[in-house]
């Protein structure tokens, strides 16, 4: 068994070898790319909902998860560092797509990649709209694509590569958030084991990739946009005008508010 070392590691160097469970997405690009040339860091990206299941087997040590994935499993993880994906205001890549205007929708096709964005499209439409939504689940894979959806909420870098046209309403869940709280609102951060060695460490330079990840971010946009699908000014735009890195007090606080309501409204337990 390999001992504890007291040593503490340089700046910009793991502590050890890092095993991130991190979000394929182009938005999660300044969170981690700093780190992705490191020999002892080792990636593992795919869509936010399955990160959690990696860590909870110790798969990884730390993961990118949908902060309702970490509510859940609250009792078992941990959170780590301030970095985070938020937004204060629109997102651009957490909308719903309908045909008919939103207070009318009680069916939505839902993209599950997210537990966070299909927890907060079923408390907005009780806040905003007074409807209680009965979601069926929809891919991007399903042969029927758009043709036969009335109403679908797509997160990721789909909204954009997808290209969904013929939808004359769009709600965009970041912005509707804004509307209805005042607050930011965050979608994922990293967590680790409660249990995991090194956490302080770890957070040290999950935070500190966070910083460099965000000075680079239109040149990562310019690098990674084609690869996800997005025009490079939208992407700019994205990466370095849309989004927010950092946990800040407001955000906090949007998070702790959408946990609260979402637990009065009985979406989470």
């Amino acid at each position: 068994m390999t001992q504890p070392t007291t040593n503490k590691a340089p700046v910009g160097q793991p502590v050890a070898t890092m095993r991130l469970g991190v979000v394929s997405y182009l938005n999660s690009r300044p969170l981690y790319e700093p780190l992705a040339t490191l020999p002892t860091v080792n990636l593992t990206p795919d869509v936010p909902a399955k990160l959690v299941d990696g860590l909870l087997r110790d798969d990884v040590d730390a993961a990118l998860l949908p902060v309702v994935d970490y509510f859940r499993h609250r009792d078992a993880l941990r959170p780590l560092s301030d970095a985070c994906i938020a937004c204060d205001g629109e997102t651009m890549t957490v909308r719903v797509f309908s045909r008919i205007p939103a207070e009318r929708i009680t069916t939505l096709h839902a993209d599950l990649d997210s537990h966070t964005s299909v927890i907060l499209v079923q408390l907005l439409w009780r806040e905003l709209y007074g409807r209680s939504l009965t979601l069926k689940p929809w891919s991007i894979d399903d042969a029927q694509q758009f043709e036969d959806v009335d109403a679908v909420l797509l997160i990721g870098d789909k909204v954009v590569s997808s290209d969904p046209t013929g939808f004359g309403f769009e709600v965009d869940l970041g912005a509707a958030w804004k509307h209805l709280t005042g607050l930011p609102f965050v979608f994922a951060a990293w967590y680790g084991k409660r249990d995991m060695q090194h956490a302080d460490e770890l957070a040290r330079q999950l935070s500190e990739a966070r910083d460099e990840g965000v000075a680079q971010a239109e040149a990562l946009a310019d690098r990674y946009a084609a690869l996800h699908g997005w025009p490079v000014e939208l992407a700019r735009k994205y990466l370095c005008r849309t989004l927010k890195y950092t946990l800040s007090p407001q955000a906090r606080a949007g998070m702790d508010k959408f946990f609260a309501m979402a637990t009065a409204a009985r979406l989470l337990p």
